[in-house]
């Protein structure tokens, strides 16, 4: 059983992640509807979580909220000012016509999972715009994209096999009790290596303070976020936020680093290039 889930995970990789690549490198539509899909899907599983809590966030109007920040931010159609007040607006009102649970808390849910998807899974679009369409530098956005995720992919993978084989203290028990402060640091040092050999491959252009300082920043921020859908998985009672990729487990369970640390590189991005 142990081999067949993992032939299935490796079957799935093998698949997925060229694909994904190749997305994040082509830009435009067609990552703008990858980011979307990610973000909505994420956004179904951690209502389901809610559900699980007798939580009862306005899903339908949660997921329309989570396309008009995240379209908007592609499309620069209004101020984000102006988003976030339509959606304030609308969630409160349509909290009146509910029978169910608690109104403040089905509020702060729909609230945290608007705002944690559509503004964090946004910052993709950030990064992948950073360079505008129709200049000769764009292009590096896609670069960018590529090496956040390669460098996650190395952070987990040395923080789970070197955490496995030297991890003895533990970092959050409560919420992740198998990962350790040593899988941890391994993780955080690939994270570093993978933004050096980016910046030797793909991101020459870029300095090395700033290379450093990506990949100090997703080795701490990728982490963070796997911990912080762990606490939501826990709090929620789930092993899985679904089981909708074969041998993976859910959306957010494999892109939960990814959406946490975005805006901290696209906010990198902003600091070193005065944008």
């Amino acid at each position: 059983m142990a081999v067949n889930n993992t032939l299935i995970r490796i079957a799935v990789s093998v698949i997925a992640i060229p694909f994904i690549l190749a997305l994040c490198y082509y830009g435009g539509m067609p990552f703008l509807i990858f980011v979307l899909l990610v973000a909505l899907l994420a956004h179904y599983e951690i209502n389901t979580m809610f559900y699980n809590k007798n939580i009862f966030p306005s899903y339908l109007l949660g997921a329309a909220s989570v396309i008009l920040i995240i379209t908007n931010i592609f499309f620069d159609f209004f101020e984000q000012y102006d988003v976030l007040l339509i959606i304030l607006l609308l969630h409160s009102l349509t909290e009146l016509f509910k029978n169910k649970g608690s109104a403040i808390i089905n509020l702060g849910a729909s609230f945290l999972s608007i705002l944690y998807l559509g503004f964090f899974a946004g910052s993709l679009i950030k990064i992948r715009k950073f360079y505008p369409s129709g200049n000769n530098e764009y292009y590096i956005g896609g670069y960018i994209i590529i090496s956040l995720i390669v460098s996650i992919w190395f952070c987990d993978t040395a923080a789970y096999f070197l955490g496995l084989k030297f991890g003895r203290h533990k970092i959050f028990p409560r919420v992740s009790p198998k990962k350790s402060w040593e899988g941890a640091i391994f993780g955080f040092f690939a994270s570093i290596i993978a933004m050096i050999l980016a910046k030797i491959i793909i991101l020459d252009s870029f300095s090395w303070s700033l290379i450093i300082t990506l990949g100090v920043a997703v080795g701490i921020a990728g982490q963070l976020g796997d911990f912080v859908e762990s606490l939501f998985k826990r709090d929620a009672n789930v092993k899985d936020s679904s089981n909708l990729i074969p041998g993976h487990g859910g959306i957010f369970d494999r892109f939960d680093s990814l959406i946490f640390s975005a805006p901290v590189v696209y906010l990198i991005l902003k600091l070193f290039f005065n944008k």
